[in-house]
């Protein structure tokens, strides 16, 4: 009886794609070391986004970034009138890459606001073709984070079934959900992907009021899947450094790797983090979610108070692996 029991426990861990294997911590981004494993992006934006990303020593000597013992400050210029390519800003990239693990980023603040375009995502080289996480993303006066992969032609999440994860899937301009993650699907937005809307409040001005949280991917070579945890919910396995997903209930996000979606897919990625304004999203619905303020562009240019709030503030990114 308890063989049978033991052998039907294995049988639904299998069946809903459980993590059995240990979680053990391999590499810290924290305090003031922080930005010791990454790299400056100082390029044009690829999205266009009105941006002037800028080296680690301007973002320095501007105080766009700073880290101290307990935390790390991301931000942009929020006292110039902006000019060239647009306002300064910060995007970095780790030197690491990645093919599987779980990657919890705790957050106290996120950037919020009007023509804002911030994300805490993955991506491999030769884009598409070895794939895009996007991990925390949104734009403007968005409050609920949007969760999407990007990739070449042969992955499509329609047959996803809904009770895996607690969120609803973006939209198409049709109405119809936005579940093929090729970036360049007809049926879709370009580049739209396959996005998961997840839990009201996990983004934007409400996450940064509640005192922010913890966000927890996992990926592994079946599934990936996604975990917000408001700042009074954070599960303790994953504080004390001993994450345990199987036991932290329904993700918000939920993807299958196999037949539909090979894990192939998904190759060699970099953690980025990066804060643009306008450009192909936030640019292209600015009007409708900011009204009454004029363009984009104009307004990210013209008005740098209101980028005071447009900062990342990060008491540690934790990369976790299987033991």
């Amino acid at each position: 009886m308890i063989m049978k029991a033991i052998y039907l426990c294995a049988l639904l861990c299998c069946l809903v794609h459980c993590s059995t294997a240990a979680y053990v911590l391999q590499t810290n981004y924290s305090g003031n070391t922080f930005f010791n494993g990454w790299s400056f992006f100082t390029g044009g934006d690829p999205t266009h986004g009105y941006v002037n990303y800028v080296s680690q020593s301007q973002a320095q000597s501007e105080g766009l970034i700073h880290a101290t013992d307990s935390s790390v400050f991301i931000g942009c210029d929020s006292t110039t009138v902006a000019s060239g390519r647009g306002r300064n800003s910060v995007r970095i990239t780790t030197n690491a890459v990645y093919n599987s693990g779980l990657f919890a980023l705790d957050l106290t603040h996120m950037p919020e606001g009007c023509g804002t375009w911030p994300a805490f995502w993955m991506v491999g080289p030769d884009w598409p073709n070895n794939g895009e996480i996007d991990i925390i993303e949104g734009v403007n006066t968005q409050t609920a984070d949007q969760t999407t992969l990007h990739t070449n032609q042969g992955c499509n999440m329609a047959g996803e079934s809904s009770s895996l994860f607690t969120g609803h899937w973006g939209t198409t301009a049709s109405g119809q959900p936005s579940t093929d993650c090729w970036v360049s699907d007809p049926n879709q937005y370009s580049n739209a992907g396959c996005g998961i809307i997840g839990t009201a409040n996990s983004y934007g001005a409400p996450f940064n009021t509640q005192g922010g949280g913890v966000y927890a991917f996992e990926w592994t070579g079946t599934f990936m899947r996604g975990f917000y945890f408001p700042r009074s919910r954070i599960p303790a396995d994953l504080v004390a450094n001993k994450p345990n997903p199987s036991g932290w209930g329904t993700p918000y996000s939920y993807f299958t790797l196999g037949s539909a979606c090979p894990s192939s897919k998904f190759k060699n990625n970099q953690i980025v983090i990066n804060l643009t304004f306008c450009g192909d999203w936030a640019g292209n619905v600015f009007s409708s979610m900011c009204p009454g303020v004029g363009a984009c562009n104009t307004f990210v240019q013209n008005n740098p108070g209101k980028f005071a709030n447009a900062y990342w503030s990060i008491n540690y990114l934790k990369v976790f692996q299987n033991q």
